[in-house]
């Protein structure tokens, strides 16, 4: 498994010329070596083949280009073959339904980044700092505030420089201890996204969205100022940097909050189920279309798949049709505008939290994708569509379809905890086999500082209908 870790660069006047000279050289010679790689007919051989025909041309090109003599030769190397990479991507986005030209020669602002591969670095310490020694550049002080450990074999550095000027050492490495991941899982959650909440879980967690409205507003300040600048002015560009420094501010608060949120569930539990969303749909919506942008569920999910295979731990993600709508104890699908924040069952009458009973319904969808199935029943009785309403709750329209088998036919207690100390007892206790949950045991899994453990009870009462409500306690670790 490869993966990345990323050091900030404390690089000096001097070093940032030579990192700009490195920089600019492997964009001329990608340039040059896209150039010839076009003129290469499809019919000479396979993508990498013919990119390799380009990359055979390195020592030619060194007789009279003097500028390449002075970069290490896999640099140079991994300037040509990143067309390979380049001509990969375009492809897999366009099997994805995107619309994609071919590649361009890239501009000085669009080449931001070069590579060592296997060898030409390491990372050394002189006059009491640590620094990363690259052959035929310099050696770079470098922020290294994690060890790589013994085990992981490094593969390729990346240096590379962001908009704001600051320059950053990707190290990738190879691990290869992979732990295996549990035949029978029993720490198992399934977490429901959204925008007004960040997530919901089955263990009754709401994890609040990150608050970006101060950041987006100076952001939006900015850009203002730059677009009464001259464009490629003196203060044009100073402009440009303090607006580039507001767009990294809030990639790093978002990335921070969604590795920290990814880690903790790859690392607690033995099985993780999200919803598979369609994003780039929701994204062409008219409405709501910046804030489920800036929630970066995709990229929350992409993190959580790795972070997961690094850990060890069973990843599944279920269709999303219906969640919201299907009824976490029935399993009967009621209809409700979005205002309507609490679900309520026409057909047995449970009562939840949208949220909730959405993850309840992505955990139990989880389950049979590994394999745990249950039996369908046919529904046996069937009513025209009914609006209710009580004190307590709203009840939407719907179509009341009972199963045979639902708690509304058969009256029987169910009375179970879904949260820290105790087993989980699923509402749909008639569909699903029984099924351990994280919490026996008494294991309970490290949060920080002082946290909110919330649980859910499930109580069928004998005045009225089934009532989901949540039980909070705060204590200190």
């Amino acid at each position: 498994m490869h993966y990345t870790y990323k050091y900030h660069l404390d690089p000096t006047a001097s070093h940032r010329e030579q990192l700009d000279f490195y920089r600019d050289t492997c964009r001329q010679l990608y340039n040059h070596a896209l150039r010839e790689f076009n003129k290469i007919p499809e019919s000479a051989g396979t993508l990498t083949q013919r990119v390799r025909q380009v990359r055979d041309q390195l020592p030619d090109l060194k007789d009279w280009w003097d500028d390449l003599t002075d970069l290490y030769s896999t640099v140079t190397q991994a300037a040509v073959m990143r067309i390979e990479r380049s001509v990969k991507a375009l492809s897999g986005l366009k099997q994805q339904g995107y619309k994609m030209g071919s590649l361009n020669w890239k501009a000085p602002q669009d080449f931001r980044s070069f590579s060592y591969v296997q060898k030409g670095f390491e990372f050394d310490r002189k006059d009491g700092h640590t620094v990363l020694s690259l052959k035929k550049l310099a050696d770079i002080p470098v922020v290294k505030h994690r060890e790589i450990p013994d085990t992981e074999t490094v593969k390729e550095v990346t240096l590379k420089k962001e908009a704001t000027g600051e320059w950053f050492a990707c190290v990738t490495v190879d691990s290869k201890e992979t732990p295996e991941k549990p035949g029978n899982p029993e720490r198992c959650i399934g977490i429901d996204v959204g925008i007004l909440k960040y997530a919901h879980d089955t263990d009754g967690r709401t994890i609040g969205s990150l608050g970006l409205s101060d950041d987006r507003e100076r952001l939006q300040r900015e850009q203002r100022k730059l677009s009464r600048k001259e464009h490629g002015s003196h203060n044009w560009e100073q402009q440009r940097q303090k607006v580039a420094e507001c767009h990294q501010k809030m990639k790093r608060k978002r990335r921070d909050f969604l590795h920290k949120l990814s880690n903790y569930y790859a690392s607690q539990y033995d099985l993780v189920a999200v919803e598979d969303l369609h994003i780039k749909s929701m994204l062409e919506s008219p409405g709501n279309s910046r804030n489920t942008a800036s929630a970066a569920w995709d990229t929350f999910t992409t993190l959580l798949a790795y972070k997961c295979k690094r850990e060890g731990t069973h990843f599944v993600e279920v269709d999303p049709a219906g969640t919201t709508k299907e009824c976490a104890s029935c399993g009967v699908a009621t209809d409700k505008p979005l205002w309507v924040r609490e679900h309520s069952c026409p057909a047995c009458g449970f009562e939840m939290d949208r949220d909730a009973n959405a993850a309840l319904n992505i955990l139990s969808r989880g389950f049979e994708q590994r394999g745990v199935v249950h039996s369908e029943s046919p529904p046996v009785e069937t009513a025209l569509p009914l609006f209710t309403s009580s004190e307590s709750s709203d009840v939407v329209d719907g179509k009341r379809v009972v199963e045979s088998g639902s708690p509304s036919l058969t009256e029987s207690r169910v009375s179970g905890w879904v949260g820290w100390g105790s087993s989980l007892v699923d509402p749909r206790a008639d569909r699903l086999p029984h099924i351990s949950h994280p919490c026996h045991d008494g294991l309970e899994p490290h949060l920080p500082q002082t946290r909110l453990v919330a649980a859910f009870q499930v109580e069928e009462l004998s005045d009225g209908p089934r009532r989901g409500r949540f039980a909070t306690d705060e204590f200190a670790t």
